[in-house]
């Protein structure tokens, strides 16, 4: 058997590359586009992803017994009433709450942006685009102007994170010619 060598400079190189490569894929942000919904909101008017098209907004999987999805909703009231003149909205999609608690906990914490309850359809939707499912809240999917989810965001966020995302979600699609 013939012994190969090989020089340590390319073994240097492979691995570097495959660094490059796993982290460049790692960081990665998703695109795909993101699914369709309709409900009726909890202030009685319809919603839906047809609704938003051309707009950037932030799907937010959350409930009012969750200690770190209360904590970053004032930030996410101020920023949907900053960037709403933008194109810019939050959805909100409570789990496993009931509708006059979660009116009520909508009033007192002054959300301005739609809340639908969740569902089996639209949890199964998004959970498609996390790694075994939507199984922890709170838990934010980023939509930019083109419809395309371009973030998928576990756990809670703070100010500045949110606006970052909503900044790019913003920025114009940048458009291919065939």
């Amino acid at each position: 058997m013939k012994s190969m060598k090989f020089p340590v400079e390319k073994a240097l190189a492979m691995v570097a590359l495959m660094l490059v490569l796993i982290v460049g894929a790692a960081s990665a942000a998703p695109s795909a586009i993101a699914p369709s919904f309709s409900g009726t909101g909890l202030d009685g008017r319809r919603i839906s992803s047809g609704q938003l098209s051309g707009k950037a907004y932030i799907v937010n999987f959350f409930a009012s017994w969750c200690p770190p999805c209360r904590a970053e909703i004032p930030d996410m009231v101020a920023l949907q009433n900053a960037y709403k003149a933008k194109g810019f909205t939050f959805v909100g999609i409570a789990v496993n709450e009931n509708d006059e608690s979660m009116k009520k906990f909508i009033k007192s914490n002054g959300i301005t942006y739609p809340v639908m309850m969740a569902d089996q359809k639209i949890v199964s939707a998004y959970g498609g685009f996390v790694e075994g499912g939507l199984r922890a809240i709170p838990t934010s999917f980023v939509v930019n102007r083109s419809g395309n989810i371009i973030r998928v965001v576990p756990g809670a966020r703070s100010k500045a994170d949110f606006e970052k995302m909503i900044v790019e979600a913003l920025k114009p699609s940048v458009k291919t010619l065939k």
